[in-house]
């Protein structure tokens, strides 16, 4: 095809306008580069055409329909590909589909390979005509002369295809193939109505699925509607086409419509979406988009992300940091989107449908969504949702309850109600008990409490898609065994992550503890208390590690500290030794505080060296072996803990560096080098790292407070939930000058490198004055408070 000069020509000039019309002033979603990190990326990280939390997440595919083998591997959006093969409305962890892609001139119904853009559907493109923005996305494909643009309602994608002047112009829905995540295809079907909608469904069946519920399966549902009546129309089934059909059922199953177009028409196709049903998605696209046309959307979706954004606004000179805090921003807000439709009606874990609670204006009471496992999330999700979105957090516990209520059993990860655990834990319980205890109580209570006591303490016909197969173990031995044959796997007997679910129930156990002293729940209390201290069994005082144990109770032998995956889930002892976040001050004694701040140290020292996690390998488990990992979720708590060892200048210090060093603004160095960035968890990271504030403990402590690195920023400004603010301010601040020197809290001297949340959360103004050398003497007179400062003996592990 030839060049598409004036489209495209046209399309620059609008961005140039659009550029000096907001010179003066920027808007926060300027600054969202949806492109960084790009490279190696998870299926539901590259959806810039999406509302925060939403249903509907637009977005380009490079090798979406590749799929991936089990179910976690980077498939969907690679910015080191060079063409896009569609545009899928469905981007969650463990679930993916419905593809719109537009093509002119030869039919062609499949996508074909990248190595052969010619062979199928897809596209070439250039990055210089690719522009992405939270709620926005746009490209040329070369191949076509056709300028795509996307954008979204919560439940409704908008897909704009402009074309050129042709007498085959075509727009395929090809549903019938697998997508990301999504697993194989069972069954789909697509229809042409009478009246010119376009709808159907798909339902597969992903391999978390397979896994943890298996017989259970996804179905997705959609229904759309197009500005401009087609010309003509045809089915198709892979590369078996059948023109004048309406109707396409099984794998594999499409639907093309064709075109008449003048130079540079517009076709508009709205597609409404849902998890329940053909009749909802139609509901949802009437009740969000029928009198909404793109441009609308597209402003709508944009002045929703800046209302989000807004929520924390940051000033400072370093336009990059701008750029990775508010893109950190927007995939923290983009995640764990909604299940529910407007009505209410939701997906439920036994395929049937269910129906959320009306309020009096006939309004759903909450919503329900999708989400990825919390593994994790308590280091940056949950601490910034507490935050910024408080009533976000309390939605997604409610959500959490519902499938609670119709399986039984809290879900870690969830796909339409389905439990997809993904690392065999669950730290639901502890999510929750943590809102609870940052003062966010918009949920049943007691019904929360029952579900997160039950996920720490039953095992009973326990489902596996629940996690924590091995908590008997844990529960009554007082730690989970290493059971060398399991492998990758999880039983009632033990788990070959025996050492890591250890540690990882105990934090839970603390969480869940402090919950059930503040309902007066002291049996229970006393129990978990008693749990929480488990990590004890399994720290080895000869090596001073964290040493996995198996069923007899001895510490395995041939114990390498820098060996992954034996006994430690996604790392080593080395990385998983600091993992006791509930009790710092326990550790530190057990170690002794030279050896913990001087190993500690070390770790970041040579761990700097490989960009703090794989170096420039694009893998996600690049930094598997490593002392430190920050691509992946085990200890990115740890660069705070010298708040608690008596040297707060070297959090200040190191917590800097990584976000200076790990952190780019690149597609290919974004979040390390093609870590796995899952939903948010890097972000939000870097976006608490930035403000100077996080939480090791996650918010559980039954007084949560908040540790203080080393901010960023001049000035940020937190809207918080009461319509109070806060405000943190830094003088003197620079690459250089990253050391507190000295705080003020409204004006008066502040010595301590901790504070109460609840002091926090009534606003103000923290005011750090900062050098370039550490001021040793600051924020040590007084450490974070400790949980178990008294400490009984333990019994022998058994």
């Amino acid at each position: 095809m030839r060049p598409r000069l004036t489209c495209l020509g046209l399309w620059t000039l609008s961005l140039l306008a659009a550029s000096c019309g907001t010179a003066q002033k920027k808007q926060l979603s300027d600054y969202v580069d949806p492109n960084i990190g790009t490279a190696h990326s998870r299926w539901f990280f590259y959806t810039p055409a999406a509302v925060p939390f939403g249903m509907a997440k637009v977005g380009p595919s490079t090798n979406g329909h590749y799929g991936n083998e089990h179910g976690w591997e980077a498939v969907g959006y690679d910015f080191r590909h060079e063409s896009i093969e569609g545009f899928a409305n469905f981007h969650e962890f463990q679930v993916g589909g419905v593809v719109l892609a537009p093509l002119v001139g030869t039919l062609k119904t499949t996508p074909g390979k990248l190595e052969n853009p010619d062979e199928g559907y897809r596209s070439r493109f250039d990055k210089a005509d690719e522009y992405a923005t939270s709620g926005f996305y746009s490209v040329l494909l070369k191949d076509y002369g056709v300028r795509a643009e996307l954008t979204a309602t919560p439940r409704v994608g908008y897909h704009r295809y402009v074309f050129p002047k042709s007498d085959d112009a075509h727009i395929l829905f090809d549903i019938g193939n697998r997508q990301g995540e999504s697993g194989a295809v069972k069954t789909a079907q697509v229809t042409l109505t009478d009246d010119g909608r376009v709808e159907g469904y798909v339902i597969t069946t992903p391999e978390y699925v397979k896994k943890y519920q298996a017989g259970a399966e996804v179905a997705m549902y959609f229904a759309a509607v197009l500005d401009k009546a087609p010309a003509a129309w045809g089915a198709f089934n892979g590369d078996s086409v059948r023109s004048g059909a309406k109707q396409a059922t099984g794998r594999g199953a499409g639907l093309y419509l064709t075109f008449n177009t003048e130079e540079d028409e517009a076709v508009t196709v709205k597609v409404g979406l849902s998890y329940t049903s053909i009749a909802n998605a139609r509901l949802n696209l009437a009740s969000e988009a029928e009198e909404l046309d793109f441009d609308a959307a597209k402003q709508q979706a944009l002045d929703t992300w800046n209302d989000y954004l807004g929520r924390i606004t940051v000033e400072g000179t370093n336009e990059d940091d701008k750029r990775k805090f508010y893109t950190g921003l927007f995939h923290a807000l983009l995640g764990r989107g909604l299940a529910s439709d407007v009505n209410g009606a939701y997906p439920k874990n036994d395929g049937s449908v269910g129906q959320i609670p009306l309020d009096a204006s006939g309004k759903p009471e909450h919503h329900h969504y999708n989400t990825d496992a919390i593994w994790g999330g308590f280091w940056n999700l949950t601490q910034l949702w507490a935050m910024a979105y408080p009533a976000y957090y309390a939605d997604w516990i409610q959500s959490q309850l519902l499938v609670y209520q119709d399986a039984g059993w809290l879900g870690d990860g969830i796909a339409n109600s389905k439990y997809v655990s993904g690392v065999g834990t669950n730290f639901t319980g502890l999510a929750i008990a943590a809102a609870y205890q940052a003062g966010i109580r918009g949920f049943d209570v007691e019904t929360a409490y029952a579900a997160a006591r039950k996920n720490e303490l039953s095992w009973e016909g326990r489902l596996e898609g629940a996690g924590k197969m091995d908590v008997r173990q844990f529960v009554q031995r007082g730690y989970a065994p290493y059971v060398e044959q399991l492998g990758f796997d999880t039983s009632d007997e033990g788990s070959g992550f025996g050492a890591s679910h250890t540690l990882e129930y105990a934090f839970s156990a603390h969480a869940v503890a402090q919950f059930a002293k503040a309902l007066g729940k002291e049996a229970d209390y006393l129990q978990l208390t008693a749990l929480a201290q488990g990590w004890r069994h399994l720290f080895d005082e000869e090596t001073g590690f964290i040493r996995p144990r198996d069923a007899s109770g001895q510490f395995i032998a041939d114990f390498d500290p820098s060996q992954p995956w034996r006994g430690f889930q996604e790392g080593n002892a080395w990385q998983y030794t600091f993992y006791v976040p509930h009790d710092p001050a326990g550790l530190i004694e057990a170690l002794g505080e030279d050896v913990f701040n001087n190993r500690l140290d070390s770790i970041f020292e040579v761990s700097r060296a490989n960009i703090f996690g794989g170096g420039k390998t694009i893998d996600a488990f690049a930094g598997l072996s490593g002392l430190y990992n920050h691509g992946n979720q085990p200890n990115l708590h740890i660069s705070w803990l010298f708040n608690f060892s008596g040297k707060p200048w070297l959090t200040q210090k190191w917590t800097r560096a990584i976000s200076s060093e790990f952190y780019g603004v690149e597609p290919i160095h974004g979040y390390g080098f093609g870590q796995d960035e899952d939903q948010g968890q890097l972000g939000a990271w870097y976006v608490m790292a930035a403000l100077g504030l996080f939480d090791v403990k996650g918010l559980t402590d039954a007084e949560p407070t908040l540790q203080f690195g080393s901010p960023v920023f001049d000035r940020a400004t937190i809207k918080l939930a009461s319509g109070k603010t806060l405000v943190i301010e830094t003088k003197g601040n620079s690459a250089d000058n990253l050391y507190v020197q000295a705080l003020q809290f409204n004006g008066r001297p502040y010595d301590k490198n901790w504070i109460y949340w609840r002091d926090l959360m009534e606003g103000g103004t923290l005011t750090f004055d900062m050098g370039d050398s550490p001021n040793t003497t600051w924020g040590t007179s007084e450490r974070p408070p400790s949980a178990y400062a008294d400490r009984s003996p333990l019994k022998e592990p058994r």
